[in-house]
């Protein structure tokens, strides 16, 4: 009886494997939609636009960005995790995001280890420490000692509770001890519309948004998160060079689809990830805007994902944390 079990089983895991074989094969049929869970005009957004332009001359098949807004993100990544797992549907997260939600939200609608897999983190760039220029301030220095004066009076932006930047804020906020009001948006690109108007004071703003801004002088930039400095920005000195630790991480971007995807098919989509971030094009976009190009494999995606989980959580704790 048992032999027939073991053979049972076989025969279905060598039916699915098959299926599988053939899926990607034909893979893709049909336009692919790409969610990305904040607004347009964030880092996000910029990164799956471009993205998804060079998939859909890579794939032979549209690739097509559906910005889903709401909860720090959580509307959006639900929403991905509970579609078809056929490759048809892709979820574009900044990896902070997506793992601190894992414990900033404690009654998530998924599972972030189960109902969604890593294909690949695309590419990272920091946070850049940015002010209006109406600010008096012009080092961190100088932005701890006027909110150390004029305590709960600086409010400061972010793309959403629970995103990376307002997690690293809170962190920066602790660890400089001063009191500040987060004001969260519905994503990275209104965020930094209000603090370009004078509605916020200041932001931790993931550089691929953020940087033609400073450049254009309609932002200054004081600090950059990361260990060290920015090739973009070689004078602006590091956030813990200028005396505040615990904010060595850089924004990273994440590629996932639905837990129950074939490998072949995620697989497929990690080759051709990798083969669109080192078209010359794309390679120089992302240089230009502070990012470094990393296409993790799936395995090592995975494992970036628990790690930050654990890490996230412990953080959470300590700041007593919880979403609104």
């Amino acid at each position: 009886m048992r032999s027939k079990m073991r053979l049972g089983r076989g025969m279905i895991l060598a039916a699915a494997l098959a299926a599988g074989t053939v899926a990607a094969q034909t893979y893709p049929s049909k336009p692919i939609r790409l969610i990305v869970p904040l607004a347009p005009g964030g880092p996000s957004d910029i990164l799956a636009r471009s993205m998804g332009q060079k998939l859909t001359e890579s794939m032979k098949q549209a690739v097509i960005v559906d910005n889903r807004t709401g909860a720090g993100g959580t509307l959006g990544i639900d929403l991905a995790a509970k579609s078809a797992p056929d490759g048809y549907t892709m979820l574009l997260v900044a990896v902070a995001t997506y793992t601190i939600n894992a414990s900033l939200y404690p009654k998530l609608p998924y599972d972030p280890l189960a109902d969604l897999t890593p294909v690949t983190i695309l590419a990272g760039a920091p946070y850049i420490l940015v002010v209006h220029p109406a600010l008096p301030v012009r080092s961190v220095k100088q932005l701890i000692a006027l909110a150390k004066a004029r305590p709960g009076d600086l409010n400061y932006s972010s793309g959403g509770a629970g995103t990376g930047p307002h997690l690293a804020t809170e962190v920066f906020k602790a660890n400089a001890g001063i009191d500040v009001v987060h004001i969260p948006y519905k994503g990275a690109g209104p965020a930094l519309n209000d603090l370009v108007a004078g509605q916020v004071q200041f932001q931790l703003a993931n550089m691929i948004a953020s940087l033609p801004l400073v450049q254009s002088g309609r932002l200054r930039a004081i600090a950059v998160s990361g260990s060290q400095r920015s090739a973009r920005l070689p004078e602006v000195p590091t956030i813990a060079e200028s005396g505040v630790t615990g904010l060595d991480d850089v924004g990273g971007h994440m590629i996932m689809v639905p837990g129950a995807t074939p490998r072949v098919i995620i697989t497929r989509l990690h080759q051709e990830l990798a083969k669109v971030l080192q078209q010359p094009e794309v390679k120089a976009r992302l240089a230009s805007e502070g990012a470094e190009i990393f296409s993790t494999p799936p395995d090592e995606t995975a494992a970036i994902i628990r790690n930050d989980i654990q890490k996230w959580a412990k953080i959470i704790r300590q700041l007593k944390l919880q979403s609104n």
